[in-house]
């Protein structure tokens, strides 16, 4: 899926998904991502079933830069154990989970609005 939306100069936008990976701000990019304001990184071997609270040590990293941590599971919607919330919590970060494709819309619109958001996006 194509989504054309810009945003501030040096911020990630996720211009595509799909066919198991993404284009974000003009680099494409194979398997799943996270995405942060200001970058963009592989996240290997991540789906719905190993998201885990180790799997969340890079967001752990840059969590004094955020607010809003957006996960998207995939085609459809899976929920994290409840570990992964509370280990969010932890970091001081909220969570929203949405399938990938909904999780990629609200990231764009999110950092258009330079809100402290990033996204964890489980290819598809």
């Amino acid at each position: 899926m194509d989504l054309t939306l810009q945003a501030a100069p040096g911020r990630q936008v996720v211009q595509a998904y799909g066919e198991g990976g993404f284009r974000v701000s003009g680099v494409a990019w194979t398997g799943s991502l996270l995405v942060f304001p200001g970058e963009t990184l592989a996240w290997p071997g991540t789906t719905p079933t190993t998201l885990d609270e180790a799997a969340l040590a890079q967001v752990r990293e840059r969590a004094s830069h955020l607010d809003l941590l957006l996960v998207g599971t995939g085609p459809s919607l899976v929920f994290p154990p409840a570990s992964v919330r509370a280990a969010l919590k932890d970091m001081g970060l909220a969570m929203e989970t949405m399938d990938t494709g909904a999780a990629c819309r609200t990231y764009n619109v999110l950092i258009h609005e330079d809100r402290r958001v990033a996204a964890a996006l489980v290819a598809v």
